[in-house]
């Protein structure tokens, strides 16, 4: 599989989990708390990792130099991937969405907060999180490491391991089996083509998966 993003594009999320499944995989579907800002499309790519914590001591310029100092860092054809360990401010707004987007950010995936929602739809600019809030990180939230693994529940996400989501919910791909899940979710997308057809068709759903190994 030369091209795994444009494969995996096409994929929706729960072909991509039957084949990590099947792999023997656990441990990979992030937790139904976060979700899509607007569930339309497929949000796919490497993940740029961000651990952070909240510091009510910490002053408002400080966090600010903090913040734009991870927005410079994150790089293009990946997404932002943060465990801010709370549940109390946004992790992402306005004109943080559109400096992302700019650079060619593919998205945004928080474990956290989402503020200026109604801006962030319309820019187009994909994000996941857990809640909505108008309060932001200026004066008490500080990010600790960058390209480092997170845990969000028991979800191990490494720097360039891969993110996969749809309205269903989202899953994680370890690097270095990428290719091979990609290629295996694309195969199994034709399989179940050749089901749909053969039910669309009369046949009974046991015989369909019988001839055809899946359903």
């Amino acid at each position: 599989m030369t091209d795994p993003l444009a494969a995996l594009q096409g994929c929706y999320t729960s072909v991509v989990h039957d084949v990590l499944r099947a792999m023997g995989r656990r441990n990979f579907t992030l937790p139904q708390r976060l979700r899509p800002l607007n569930p339309e499309g497929v949000l796919t790519g490497p993940a740029f990792t961000i651990e952070g914590r909240m510091d009510e001591t910490a002053d408002a310029h400080q966090t600010l130099l903090a913040w734009t100092g991870l927005l410079s860092k994150a790089p293009a054809g990946h997404i932002w991937t943060s465990q801010p360990h709370n549940h109390i401010v946004a992790q992402m707004g306005e004109l943080s969405a559109e400096t992302l987007h700019r650079k060619g950010v593919l998205g945004c995936v928080t474990d956290g907060g989402l503020r200026d929602t109604t801006f962030i739809l319309r820019l187009g600019f994909p994000c996941w999180g857990v809640f909505h809030t108008p309060r932001d990180v200026v004066g008490c939230w500080l990010p600790t490491a960058t390209d480092v693994p997170i845990l969000i529940d028991d979800v191990l996400i490494r720097p360039g391991d891969w993110l996969h989501g749809d309205r269903d919910g989202m899953v994680c791909i370890p690097a270095e089996i990428l290719d091979e899940v990609a290629g295996q979710a694309v195969a199994a997308m034709a399989t179940e083509s050749l089901v749909r057809r053969a039910i669309l068709a009369g046949m009974d759903p046991q015989d369909a998966y019988l001839k055809h190994g899946k359903f």
